[in-house]
């Protein structure tokens, strides 16, 4: 990997620089199949830490793991009317099972006819109908209720235009479809799942996010009510960063999902289904890193603490590492993950751009000098070059306490800094000259979130998507109720919705 070209400017090319960082920082790649990407080794890693720490806190929220099939019956996804509408364009269709020689042309395989499915075959764009089908099976009395199931997978949704981590054909994501004995539980269910995607991404990711309802036009197909997270990129730019979906009673009804409630009557169930994907890869990028390469909040850094030796001799070296071993068992004591780079031939100006393009929070370098005096220069990735406090010196001897301090610092100030910036860019507006001028901002501007009445019409919010690309992101929750006339038709309006131009 080189470090040596420099990014393209945020603020002057910011697709640009998204594009170059994603793959310059060893996070991903696309792949020989048009629209789908590689996850590669680091990026996966902060997948994975995502992935932990999402599925800790599903679990401490009584659900548990399972799998499905990757493919789903067409007359499976047909079942409920919606649904099949909302996915159908997106869909890829196995029709053959089987290949076999072009005769018309040497070394060409082709679809066998004889090999043609009964019933052709989705690859799943998402799991309702294959896991509604299966608990028609597992349920039959209140006592199997709630069923609280997640599951980590990958889906195909075929996509015209692709970028990496924000839009793919083929993405991976988790899925949690439960069923529940009364419609008050279910909407529980939703809003506690929401919860928990709001918390993860302010608590790890770093992102602050709002929490609303979709409007009917922007719902999840076949769901009575969809709930969702929208976080504020650099660019003001929103992107849905998480969903959860309350189905009522429509996938029971379209599979006969029916229970036997304490009475000995028959009901159909009610269903919720949420998810997040390698989306929040995207929003984890966008939200933090600069013109230098990533930042990744500590919580999700593979890599904590890189430290580098500064030597100019085998012996200093020696004497360089002896000491590092004491720092990274110290470190690693304390849960916090460490790289010593000794990697030979690069030089120390090198290594300090390398792990700054890769986002680690903290850098150490050590040399000869320090060891004498007992220090070590300790650098902080979540501050610009030469701010106060980007680069200080700390005493080796109670490093620890300093690293485990300063991460947990970085953390907070992270998300102060992403708090900040949404603050700065979201505005009140009340006419529709002013939410023009706002949402026509070019590339290098911040167009940024805009609370505006609306008069609670699809017909309205088309109109204004055609006219200015923005969309309603949500009707944030425990929005204060305000007299108003909606900026486009002037008719009332009750409470401000949350508008911007998204991803």
């Amino acid at each position: 990997m080189s470090t040596k070209a420099a990014l393209p400017k945020r603020s002057e090319h910011y697709s640009e620089w998204y594009n170059d960082l994603v793959k310059r920082a060893d996070l991903a790649e696309n792949s020989a199949v048009r629209g789908c990407m590689v996850i590669k080794p680091y990026g996966y890693s902060i997948w994975e830490k995502m992935q932990r720490a999402l599925d800790d806190m599903f679990k401490a929220t009584g659900h548990t793991n399972a799998y499905f099939p990757l493919f789903v019956p067409k007359s499976f996804l047909e079942k409920e009317e919606g649904h099949a509408e909302g996915f159908a364009k997106e869909c890829a269709v196995v029709t053959h099972y089987r290949l076999k020689a072009n005769p018309d042309k040497k070394g060409a395989l082709m679809a066998d006819p004889e090999s043609r499915l009964e019933e052709e075959l989705i690859v799943r764009p998402t799991s309702e109908a294959v896991i509604w089908n299966t608990y028609k099976n597992w349920i039959q009395s209140y006592r199997d209720l709630p069923l609280l199931i997640n599951q980590w997978a990958n889906v195909v949704r075929w996509e015209m235009r692709t970028r990496l981590f924000l839009r793919t054909t083929e993405f991976l994501w988790q899925e949690g479809h439960t069923a529940h004995a009364s419609a008050d539980e279910a909407v529980k269910e939703t809003e506690q799942m929401l919860d928990v995607y709001a918390e993860f991404a302010e608590k790890f990711m770093a992102v602050p996010v709002f929490k609303g309802v979709k409007t009917a036009n922007e719902r999840f197909a076949g769901a009575e009510e969809t709930y969702c997270i929208e976080a504020m990129m650099q660019d003001g730019k929103a992107l849905q960063a998480g969903t959860s979906h309350f189905l009522g009673q429509n996938f029971a009804k379209a599979f006969d999902v029916q229970f036997s409630n304490k009475e000995n009557k028959l009901e159909h169930v009610w269903g919720t289904s949420w998810g997040v994907s390698t989306r929040l890869m995207g929003a984890l990028i966008m939200a933090h890193s600069d013109d230098n390469g990533l930042i990744v909040p500590p919580k999700l850094a593979p890599i904590q603490v890189v430290i580098v030796p500064i030597y100019k001799s085998e012996e200093q070296l020696a004497a360089i590492s002896a000491k590092v071993d004491e720092i990274r068992t110290s470190l690693i004591s304390r849960g916090i993950s460490v790289k010593f780079d000794t990697r030979d031939g690069m030089t120390p100006g090198f290594k300090f751009a390398d792990w700054e393009l890769r986002g680690v929070p903290v850098r150490l370098a050590l040399g000869e000098r320090d060891l004498q005096n007992g220090t070590i220069e300790v650098s902080r990735r979540d501050k610009e070059r030469g701010e106060e406090g980007a680069k200080t010196v700390a005493n080796i001897e109670g490093l620890a306490d300093t690293v485990q301090n300063l991460l947990e610092e970085i953390q907070q100030n992270m998300y102060n800094k992403a708090l900040a910036f949404r603050t700065a860019n979201t505005r009140n507006v009340d006419s529709y000259d002013e939410f023009k001028a706002i949402m026509a901002r070019g590339e290098g501007a911040v167009s940024g979130f805009v609370l505006a009445h609306w008069d609670g019409t699809g017909e309205t919010e088309q109109k204004i998507k055609e006219e200015t690309k923005a969309t309603i992101r949500c009707i944030p929750l425990n929005a204060p109720e305000e007299d108003g006339v909606c900026i486009y038709s002037g008719k009332p309006s009750k409470r401000r919705v949350l508008f911007a131009v998204a991803y």
